[in-house]
């Protein structure tokens, strides 16, 4: 397998390439991670089982996507590919700059993302979101791509879970009239990275940030940063650079949680129980402020 990759990328460079070291790093839930060191260059290489190869390609037309708008640093893919049973992508080495940070860069060069305009709703091909299946079908109404290909879906995925009841009964009465909560609001389409929680970003050696582990499509932007407050880690100045360089709609306040439930609910299916509490609380409260 070392062999091949190396191959690739020599092809994909057009430098020769050979493995002297390979070290295991780790971190991943999903992937085997790690970094590759030749003479003359290193790399980061992500493995899974062969049939991880269209997860792989999803990734890398993703991070692919996120370097064409030239606004916000992304690993650079280099290839992808199977043998010995194991799948692969390769891409750039960003060295983690420790310390060095700017939080305000990362919030303008995110809203510089976001505003690179895309369209329709949607990708041109499905992904994951995590281990999850996201399905991506084009759509020119983001009401009936969110109600359809997110929570309707992981809804769906819920009950084949066995979770019923009070979840799947607000479940269907939420998305029954969730509509209600964009009147006033037309989001467009932007360029999403779709996972953006604190573990994929990180800083370079110059202080720069970069995102990664992407789960791409075209949405709307508050759906990025509803997720970036689901689990915490980005500082004020995350925010406020963000605000300046592109202001929220007011109601954003309400719609976060609705983009978030799409996580908590991917959480309920992927790791269980735990998570159905949160998931039923935030329904009843969005149900609450449409009544």
């Amino acid at each position: 397998m070392w062999n091949i990759i190396e191959k690739q990328i020599t092809e994909a460079t057009g430098q020769p390439f050979k493995v002297r070291q390979h070290t295991r790093i780790s971190g991943g839930c999903i992937n085997q991670a790690y970094r590759l060191d030749g003479d003359n260059a290193s790399y980061f290489i992500k493995l899974n089982a062969a049939n991880g190869l269209a997860m792989f390609e999803a990734e890398c037309d993703g991070l692919q996507a996120i370097i064409d708008t030239g606004t916000i640093k992304a690993p650079q893919p280099l290839c992808v590919g199977t043998a010995d049973g194991q799948a692969w992508l390769v891409m750039s080495l960003i060295e983690n700059g420790g310390s060095r940070s700017n939080p305000e860069q990362l919030g303008r060069e995110l809203a510089a993302m976001h505003q690179h305009r895309v369209s329709p709703f949607g990708w041109h091909r499905d992904n994951t979101i995590g281990s999850t299946p996201q399905h991506n079908d084009f759509c020119d109404n983001w009401i009936d791509f969110w109600r359809e290909q997110r929570l309707g879906f992981q809804y769906r995925l819920a009950a084949s879970n066995g979770y019923g009841g009070k979840l799947q009964s607000d479940g269907e009465q939420l998305m029954a009239c969730f509509g209600g909560l964009f009147d006033g609001y037309s989001p467009k389409p932007s360029l999403l990275h779709g996972d953006l929680w604190s573990g994929n970003y990180t800083y370079d050696n110059n202080g720069s940030p970069v995102i990664f582990d992407p789960a791409c499509y075209h949405g709307d932007r508050e759906a990025d940063i509803a997720m970036t407050e689901l689990f915490g880690g980005f500082p004020k100045n995350f925010y406020s650079a963000y605000q300046e360089a592109w202001p929220l709609d007011s109601g954003y306040q309400t719609r976060k949680a609705l983009y978030n439930l799409y996580h908590i609910l991917n959480h309920l299916n992927l790791f269980g129980g735990g998570y159905l509490g949160q998931a039923e609380s935030m329904a009843r409260e969005l149900l609450s402020e449409l009544r």
